[in-house]
């Protein structure tokens, strides 16, 4: 799920990771132009990636100190009636939703009303239905849920067949999930190493709802959306006020002869049970006002939100997810910890990406310097698909930064 996104976030990291990578303003701009060579050099890249990997639509914001500094469309929201991407588009942000569910968690530890180290079985019992051959699955904590270091598998419902488009996209009931317990098991010894697992997010959501006494969307509008002031996020099904911001989304497949073809998938589709790790909808505007909230530059917001302290121990390493020397990653709580190591010294960046159906995007902030980049992408590919548009991508968005970073 993260391959591609990773492969473009690779190389549009750097420009986050110093003071003199990017000419800085200050202030809120609705509409930016790109103010110097780097900033442009920055717009080539991405619109290089889009063009290389045939992304219908896409856009980036680049966030300082909480402001967005630079915004950047490019393509189509919408072939078919050639509606184009603006500030106003709403992209499906998948498992960056489950930075949102994290941090409700977090709230309820905060307030006392749950441990870290709580069993998951107190919350949801109907795990024990689970196999383990590494002891019993009440062992497996919130924390290891967090940090996708509990064992469970990774995809929430492996037994859809996408040849038969009348199945549902996902598992709409509880009961559903429940029923194929006992035909699941635990892949390894809780907390002993790291495997990314969507359904421990929805497990996550069951203890939210069962510890608040709301609805998982309830709680988390009324604890986060509304008082961080994203009025145009919402989860899962387009309210019929917003369906015109509404992004489409394309999957890409080849022929036997290698032409190429682009599928719209439709602007809506059913994420039902799994809304908590994958169903959030917003603009980037309401991305931007997230990532101001976790590197603390809405301060006036953020300490009914979440203490900077709680943050922090999100962003404390859990599990290694690579361990090679020129590329070490951790998994935090719920956060991907990407240290890299440049002529300045370290620098530990935070975020997330996410994909679903065709959509693809990411996160990632320096908490140093409280800068960000944040990219939603409407187009993905089918399984097979050809990498050599990505592989050329990834030559000329290395060469591109690379000669931005000398200037």
């Amino acid at each position: 799920m993260r391959i591609r996104v990773l492969a473009l976030l690779l190389f549009l990291v750097p420009f986050v990771a110093s003071e003199d990578r990017l000419a800085l303003m200050s202030g809120v701009r609705t509409t930016m132009p790109h103010t110097s060579s780097t900033s442009q050099s920055f717009a080539d890249v991405f619109d290089n990636y889009v063009r290389d990997d045939s992304i219908v639509g896409a856009s980036y914001v680049i966030v300082k100190d909480g402001h967005a500094i630079e915004w950047h469309p490019a393509g189509l929201a919408d072939r078919e009636s050639n509606q184009p991407v603006d500030q106003n588009t709403i992209f499906r942000w998948g498992s960056i939703t489950k930075t949102l569910t994290a941090v409700a968690v977090m709230q309820l530890r905060d307030r006392h009303q749950l441990s870290l180290d709580d069993s998951i079985t107190k919350y949801v019992p109907e795990l024990v239905r689970i196999h383990s051959d590494y002891g019993p699955v009440s062992q497996v904590t919130l924390r290891q849920l967090l940090s996708h270091s509990a064992g469970f598998q990774g995809p929430t419902w492996p037994y859809r067949d996408d040849t038969k488009p009348w199945q549902p996209f996902e598992p709409t009931e509880w009961a559903q999930l429940v029923a194929m317990m006992p035909y699941q098991e635990l892949a390894f010894k809780p907390g002993s190493k790291f495997s990314y697992s969507n359904p421990a997010f929805i497990y996550l959501a069951r203890v939210i709802e069962k510890v608040s006494g709301l609805s998982y969307q309830t709680y988390v509008q009324r604890n986060i959306l509304t008082p961080l002031g994203m009025s145009h996020s919402y989860f899962n099904l387009t309210p019929a006020r917003w369906a015109k911001d509404r992004s489409n989304n394309y999957t890409i497949t080849l022929d036997a002869n290698g032409h190429e073809s682009v599928t719209a998938n439709g602007r809506e589709f059913d994420t039902g049970i799994t809304t908590p790790n994958g169903g959030l909808n917003a603009p980037l505007g309401d991305l931007v006002r997230w990532v101001a909230f976790l590197t603390g530059a809405s301060a006036v917001h953020s300490p009914q939100i979440l203490s900077r302290s709680s943050l922090s121990e999100m962003w404390r390493p859990v599990v290694a997810m690579d361990t090679a020397p020129d590329h070490l990653e951790y998994m935090g709580l719920a956060f991907f910890l990407d240290q890299r190591t440049g002529p300045a010294g370290t620098t530990t960046f935070i975020g997330h990406t996410g994909s679903q159906s065709g959509f693809r995007a990411f996160m990632e902030f320096n908490p140093t310097n409280r800068k960000a980049v944040i990219a939603a992408f409407n187009t993905s590919h089918a399984p097979g698909h050809s990498e050599t548009e990505t592989d050329r991508a990834r030559r000329s968005l290395n060469s591109s930064v690379t000669a931005s970073a000398r200037r």
